[in-house]
């Protein structure tokens, strides 16, 4: 709901921002800059944390940098801690990245970062929307991705043969037949149109969650191989899913493509992936003024 979204980010975003200047127990005088995410997204949203980031800017005197939602997420993968290693190596590239959410199925050729081409993008539902879509069929709760990945660790992925969409003419996804085809698969098993017993609802989201899998990985690959990866990077909230993950590891022991996930706190939307996204774009080039804009559409690169 785009109105209760934006109403309450406006509530929160002061407390939000003071609590984590406090928890990283610093000043806005130990910052060097502020990074927003201006798009894509929600406009409401993205106006509440623009017009908050302008005013930040305006009161410190800091500089500022509008950031790109879907290359926060590439730069998840370059997150690390005082005594962690980053997920991905900066000096393997090119590299092929899946970007795959609930608003996003991309696949991202990285040349160097700021130097992308898009590969393969959705066509209609995103994978993390087919997924949300097919836990609310089963009535398994909300963000329907971890509660389909728990209740497929019980079910068999070979009970229902799900189509694997295929687009003829490139890398691109849709996930709107496959979403259908759960509909209609639940439809038949619920004669009443109550809820699956256990056994069922597993085997279904076994099933489902391996056909969103298997299209994803079977794109990521290919890509990766006509495109001549070094590295193979994951992202977004659909990386968190511990099937994929298994997926695209036995593909990297295959293959020999060092293959890359953020820690799971970094695949779903967060501030620490916009930091690091607006410090590699300002050092690159330079700060934005303060009167950057937000986009509800915001292309990363060009589709080839």
């Amino acid at each position: 709901m785009p109105e209760v979204a934006s109403r309450r980010h406006s509530e929160v975003i002061s407390a939000i921002t003071a609590e984590a200047l406090q928890r990283a127990d610093a000043r806005w005088e130990d910052l060097e800059g502020i990074a927003v995410t201006n798009g894509p997204g929600l406009v409401g949203s993205l106006l509440v944390g623009v017009a908050a980031a302008k005013g930040y800017a305006l009161a410190t005197g800091l500089p500022l940098v509008g950031v790109n939602h879907v290359e926060a997420h590439l730069f998840a993968n370059f997150v690390h801690g005082p005594n962690e290693s980053p997920a991905a190596r900066d000096d393997l590239l090119p590299a092929v990245c899946l970007v795959a959410s609930g608003g996003h199925s991309d696949i991202v050729l990285m040349r160097q970062p700021g130097d992308y081409k898009i590969l393969g993008w959705t066509r209609d539902d995103a994978a993390g929307e087919a997924l949300d879509k097919a836990a609310r069929v089963m009535q398994l709760g909300y963000p329907g991705g971890p509660a389909i990945d728990r209740a497929a660790k019980s079910g068999d992925p070979s009970a229902v043969q799900f189509p694997r969409p295929v687009i003829a003419d490139g890398l691109d996804f849709s996930f709107s037949g496959l979403k259908t085809a759960m509909v209609r698969e639940h439809q038949a098993r619920s004669s009443d149109g109550g809820p699956l017993d256990e056994s069922t609802v597993a085997d279904l989201a076994a099933s489902f969650q391996e056909a969103v899998v298997d299209t994803l990985v079977r794109n990521l690959t290919q890509a990766a191989v006509e495109y001549g990866a070094r590295q193979v990077l994951l992202a977004g909230g659909v990386a968190a899913n511990s099937r994929l993950r298994q997926k695209m590891a036995s593909w990297h022991a295959d293959s020999g493509v060092p293959v890359a996930f953020p820690p799971v706190k970094y695949c779903t939307d967060n501030a620490v992936m916009v930091a690091a996204a607006g410090f590699a774009k300002a050092a690159r080039h330079g700060w934005d003024d303060l009167d950057i804009d937000v986009y509800s559409a915001l292309p990363l690169a060009d589709h080839v």
